[in-house]
Order: C-alpha cells, then structure tokens, then sequence
C-alpha cells in the first residue's frame, strides 16, 4: 500500500473512473494520504462524485508515471471521522483554502478490497492488495 500511495503522490495526478447510472465518469485527483494503515482520497460533498460513490462505492483509479502506469479497482468507503478529514488535509494543506475539516463538504474514502496493478511495456505487472 505504501508503494501504491507513493506512486500516486509522486505522479501527482491520477483519474478516478465512478458510475453514473450506466454512463462512466472519469476526473482528475491528486490526494493520496495513508491514515490508520488505510490508503485516503479526498472529495467534496458537493461534487458529482460524491453522489456517484455514495450509489456505487466501486471505482478505479489510474495514474502514469516515468513509463508506469498503475490501476487500482477498489471500493471507496466513506469515513466520517473529523480525524480521518483532519489528517488529510493536514497531509494536503493547500486544500484548507477550500476545505475544512468541519465544514461539513470536506469528505474522505479509504480504498476497501484494493486491487493495484502496476504495468510497463518494459516488465511483467505486479499486482498488490490491501
């Protein structure tokens, strides 16, 4: 998982693919924080996501770095806990220009059932779960 975080930190932005309905929806992220030996993506309440996630937790992820590309499929699990938000912004506080711990929009998903992949034409995948 900590090579999985550091990938996605060093490549400093990485897609996340959600549902709508049957029509798939992909953004740009760039938080990735580990917090109580779980691996954190932050959001807003607000967003379109935030309501994607909530009507299906499955999602993916994909970044590409120095010619590695890394997906994970994953269920997204909200945790509530204003230390959980804390914590990330704490990690990110660039993102306390928008987001507060307790302003009741900040939201943060651990990845549950974490598949990752790791891929180059270059060497054979591998694969690591949390």
């Amino acid at each position: 998982m900590e090579k999985v975080c550091a990938f996605l930190k060093e490549a400093g932005v990485y897609y996340l693919a959600t549902a709508e309905g049957d029509q798939p929806r992909v953004r740009p992220f760039g938080t990735a924080h580990i917090f109580e030996g779980k691996l954190y993506i932050q959001t807003g309440k607000v967003k379109p996501v935030s309501a994607q996630l909530a009507a299906n937790p499955k999602a993916e992820l994909c970044a590409f770095k120095d010619g590695v590309w890394l997906r994970i499929a994953a269920e997204l699990c909200e945790d509530d806990r204003v230390e959980a938000r804390a914590s990330m912004l704490n990690a990110y506080p660039n993102l306390r220009a928008m987001y507060n711990e307790n302003d009741g929009n900040t939201q943060v998903f651990y990845l549950k059932n974490a598949k990752a992949t790791f891929s180059s034409f270059t060497a054979p995948a591998e694969t690591v779960e949390f």
